[in-house]
């Protein structure tokens, strides 16, 4: 945008949650491009992704808002930051346990350009990874799904493999809060005309693939469980296993460096081991052909959740959004745009 006189105007806009959703409704498969060409471009080191930073509270343990700030190269060229909120106790007043805000900034100037309801984008982006994930380290299609944890990430996750053409004909669905896995259960039937049963956790690890979508704070899965060779764990939520069932697999990573922090299951056998031996690689450098992983032994997906992600479906929200119209302009954001 210009004045009369031709110079630049800063502008800023807001995408909502609900313009946020009607764009990535049915666009499983472009949500996943992104997120694969974002893992290749951080591969390629045409990325800046920093540690996340984790604000916590005292008086709620359970309870933290994330900052991921980040910047993805490549075709995206952009800045920004995803503050993400999780709160376990909203689920028992039956409210999400998560929101979160991305902004995106300028590359050239620095400036802020939109701000993002994120919650949606972020669940997106994590479902993306993981049926990323699933396409590339399974070679046989599923017979059955495993879903621990029956919350918006499941349902979202869900959503995702399916796209991918992951077959969810026969599902165990398990959490310690029979509401959310008779509600994920009910999802499942009624959208994928799936035969997806309530069961015990024995049973839902028992499955070809496996979904880990809980709010565990330490392992819960017992030191002595082993997958068997040909499963596939999306350990999404990172802190459900113990290192020793993690040490008998595969461990494929999305970042070696992010994932091996804030006492995940993999920085956990880190620590036990005193070192990175049982690390395979990352997804990145299966898809590159670099890494391969064995047949005789299950395959665990440990991704921490990148910043970098967040921003490639963001920014392609953002197009999107500024394509249909749908961006929110905020005339007279910026205090001063010019410096005299």
């Amino acid at each position: 945008m210009t004045t009369d006189e031709g110079a630049p105007v800063a502008t800023f806009s807001v995408l909502g949650g609900s313009d946020v959703q009607t764009l990535l409704e049915g666009r499983e498969k472009d949500v996943i491009e992104q997120v694969l060409a974002a893992y290749l471009t951080h591969h390629a080191g045409g990325s800046v992704n920093p540690d996340s930073y984790f604000l916590r509270f005292p008086e709620k343990p359970d309870a933290r808002i994330i900052a991921l700030p980040a910047y993805l190269g490549g075709e995206v060229g952009v800045a920004g930051i995803k503050w993400i909120s999780s709160f376990p106790g909203n689920v028992a007043r039956g409210e999400p346990r998560a929101s979160a805000v991305l902004v995106l900034n300028d590359y050239d100037t620095g400036r802020p350009i939109a701000l993002l309801e994120a919650a949606g984008i972020s669940a997106a982006r994590t479902a993306a990874s993981a049926a990323l994930a699933c396409t590339v380290l399974s070679d046989a299609r599923p017979a059955t799904v495993g879903v621990v944890g029956g919350g918006v990430i499941a349902r979202t996750l869900c959503q995702y493999l399916h796209a991918a053409g992951v077959p969810l004909a026969q599902v165990r669905c398990h959490d310690l809060d029979p509401v959310s896995a008779g509600a994920l259960t009910r999802h499942l039937r009624e959208r994928y005309g799936s035969d997806a049963r309530e069961g015990d956790l024995a049973a839902a690890l028992d499955c070809d693939l496996v979904l880990l979508a809980t709010t565990a704070p330490v392992p819960y899965v017992s030191a002595d469980h082993r997958f068997r060779a040909g499963q596939l764990v999306l350990n999404i939520s990172l802190r459900d296993l113990a290192p020793e069932t993690l040490l008998a697999a595969d461990n494929i990573l999305d970042d070696v460096e992010h994932c091996l922090k804030a006492n995940t299951s993999p920085h956990l056998a880190e620590q036990l081991t005193g070192g990175r031996d049982f690390v395979t690689g990352t997804l990145a450098g299966v898809l590159r052909g670099e890494v391969a992983c064995r047949p005789d032994r299950p395959v665990v997906f440990s991704p921490f959740g990148l910043g970098v992600l967040d921003l490639a479906v963001g920014h392609w929200l953002y197009r999107q959004g500024l394509e249909e119209g749908r961006l929110m302009p905020v005339p007279g954001f910026f205090g001063e745009t010019r410096r005299w």
